[in-house]
């Protein structure tokens, strides 16, 4: 099957194929070359996270059923890294199993079996989104008092007709915009705990120490309340009155 010409926003473009089945990765190969796009393959996630420190794809395909790390531990370690467009590949089609993805981070679902033809359309339509979004310049993040320049990794509180710079560690700053992107959303610890914190955290406690630290650095320039705890719950971005 011939794609269209403009299925290819990027002739340069390198995908990198986490597939643990070489037939499945191989027919993804041949149909991503006719798409005018490069693409590598990892058999396993140790070697798609090895593959994507090296290679720098512009895309991740990203089974979630892999050999050594899972798909969900590789899209969350892409998260820590930056916003590397990620689609993921996957038999489980239950809701859950989507969602999933889409909290941690992924920029589209795949359920096998698929029509690696319309794989191709897709990589090629998050490709255009991350293009456009590239070309728009610096991606900037406001609610309320707050802004986040999530392009430079920049937080700014505006607080008695003053601006000021939140000296945030990684992730803490991942805490604050993960809270920020949906102000009125309760995140669960577990959440956090996967989307937000170093890969090897595992304990949800260690989310109340960032979130403690978060909060005093905050209320050293007089916002109060930010991040909100739900008892029982989690947390959630508050009002930062």
């Amino acid at each position: 099957m011939t794609l269209p010409p403009t299925a290819t926003p990027r002739q340069d473009a390198l995908i990198l194929i986490a597939e643990d089945e070489s037939e499945i990765a191989e027919i993804l190969a041949a149909y991503l070359q006719r798409g005018g796009l490069r693409s590598v393959h990892a058999r396993d996630g140790q070697e798609a996270l090895a593959h994507h420190q090296a290679l720098k794809p512009d895309l991740v395909l990203l089974d979630v059923q892999m050999p050594r790390l899972d798909g969900w531990q590789v899209l969350a370690e892409i998260r820590h890294r930056g916003d590397t467009p990620v689609i993921m590949l996957t038999a489980l089609d239950q809701d859950i199993d989507k969602l999933m993805g889409l909290r941690i981070g992924a920029d589209d679902y795949v359920v096998k079996p698929f029509n690696p033809a319309e794989v191709v359309a897709r990589v090629s339509a998050v490709l255009r989104r991350a293009k456009t979004a590239g070309a728009a310049g610096s991606r900037l993040l406001r609610v309320g008092q707050f802004q986040v320049d999530l392009d430079n990794h920049e937080a700014m509180v505006i607080c008695d007709d003053r601006q000021h710079a939140l000296d945030l560690t990684l992730t803490e700053f991942k805490i604050l915009v993960t809270l920020m992107r949906t102000p009125k959303r309760v995140f669960s610890r577990a959440e956090l705990l996967v989307g937000c914190l170093p890969e090897g955290d595992t304990q949800e406690r260690t989310v109340d120490s960032h979130i403690s630290k978060l909060r005093r650095k905050l209320e050293s320039i007089g916002i109060h309340g930010t991040p909100v705890s739900v008892r029982g719950v989690g947390y959630r971005f508050g009002s930062g009155t």
